[in-house]
């Protein structure tokens, strides 16, 4: 089963960076994405809000962003332990 997204998305929030219990950096974001797609023949202005998540060295690299900056995200999506939503787990990112 496939499990991937690609999202241009500009950084919303940027907390400080956080080390998981093994010692692992960790960055909790919000993305802001901003487009028009098409559906059904007609254009339909999309806003979405998403909570993500980078690991390592990705982290650290993403924790050095300025907020407001735009950027193509490539990852998964999975639910939290104890959570009805998602997150969007990063693995790369690009300059939009």
């Amino acid at each position: 089963m496939e499990n991937q997204l690609i999202l241009d998305a500009c950084i919303a929030e940027l907390p400080a960076l956080r080390y998981t219990p093994a010692g692992l950096p960790a960055l909790d974001v919000r993305l802001q994405h901003e487009s028009v797609q098409h559906e059904a023949g007609s254009q339909r202005s999309v806003r979405a809000s998403l909570k993500a998540v980078a690991f390592g060295s990705l982290a650290e690299r993403l924790a050095r962003q300025a907020p407001g900056s735009c950027w193509r995200f490539t990852g998964f999506l999975a639910s939290p332990h104890n959570s009805k939503g998602v997150v969007f787990h990063i693995r790369e990112m690009q300059q939009d």
